[in-house]
């Protein structure tokens, strides 16, 4: 069945698939909508006494609902200045050293940071050495991403690609996963040093939103777009730990990566364990 169910993701025209379902997710259809999101709610068990809107006809669109804010307050911020905080909701895939500048995807399956960064050596050389973590958004999570740390933009990537599912079963089977999938790169300048924060797009992630740059909508074909930001100035990009940064319009993954000797995940966080934004994930040197 796990065979099939690959085969099926290999054979679908996942582009076309994910384009009309987010057409429907962005369309403000009434009770279709709130119909859709009852379903959603209760299919996958979401507790919406989390969030700032707790009733399915307080969203006029799918994603709206999607991306629901949550209550103040509800995800508090470790706040000590030598504590990375989680960036996200969801569950850690793999984490762990980035080794011959490769990250583990899942067990026998390693992949190429320089590749998941859009392929050039400069990009992906300050991580050589260094430390990298993925995590998991599943459909019932919550769906912004925000800063581990404080930091300023320093470029954005957008790198055109395939919308497989992420999920857990796909990561164990297909080959260079997240450096195949649709993914926007951000790279952030921090007080130790830069930072990678990597949103992945999935099989009906066909949106990824930043705060600054809104939805990411490039062209479609196979050109890689990059983004660079000044440091200071009107049209800088200066964001502070637990800030939004952006956000995924139906799930997906988020891949982080940090210079050599830099960061220390702290020893309660393995793959598996639960994530909820804002919690201590990683200590800085």
């Amino acid at each position: 069945m796990d065979k099939v169910k690959i085969t099926l993701q290999y054979l679908m025209p996942k582009h076309l698939i994910s384009r009309l379902a987010g057409k429907v997710a962005a369309a403000e259809l009434g009770w279709f909508s709130h119909f859709l999101i009852k379903r959603f709610i209760k299919a996958y068990k979401i507790d919406m006494s989390e969030a700032q809107w707790e009733r399915a006809e307080d969203y006029a669109s799918f994603n709206a609902f999607f991306t629901r804010p949550l209550k103040d307050g509800i995800r508090p911020l470790a706040s000590e200045p030598d504590i990375i905080a989680h960036p996200v909701d969801g569950a850690i895939s793999q984490l762990g050293p980035i080794v011959d500048g490769k990250l583990v995807q899942a067990k026998d399956h390693n992949y190429s940071l320089q590749n998941l960064l859009g392929g050039l050596e400069q990009t992906s050389t300050p991580f050589a050495g260094g430390t990298f973590a993925t995590i998991y958004l599943a459909p019932k999570d919550y769906h912004r991403i925000h800063m581990p740390v404080s930091g300023t933009l320093r470029e954005m990537i957008y790198i055109p690609g395939e919308l497989f599912s992420v999920n857990p079963l796909t990561a164990e089977c297909v080959k260079d996963l997240f450096a195949l999938n649709e993914r926007v790169v951000t790279i952030f300048d921090t007080e130790f040093g830069p930072m990678a924060l990597v949103l992945v797009g999935a099989t009906i992630v066909a949106s990824i939103e930043t705060v600054w740059a809104g939805t990411i909508t490039p062209p479609t074909g196979k050109t890689i777009f990059r983004w660079s930001y000044p440091a200071t100035g009107n049209t800088a990009v200066k964001l502070e730990k637990g800030a939004e940064m952006g956000r995924f319009k139906l799930g997906s993954t988020v891949v982080l990566a940090f210079p050599a000797g830099k960061v220390d995940f702290l020893a309660d966080q393995q793959p598996g364990t639960v994530t909820r934004m804002g919690a201590p994930f990683a200590e800085i040197n």
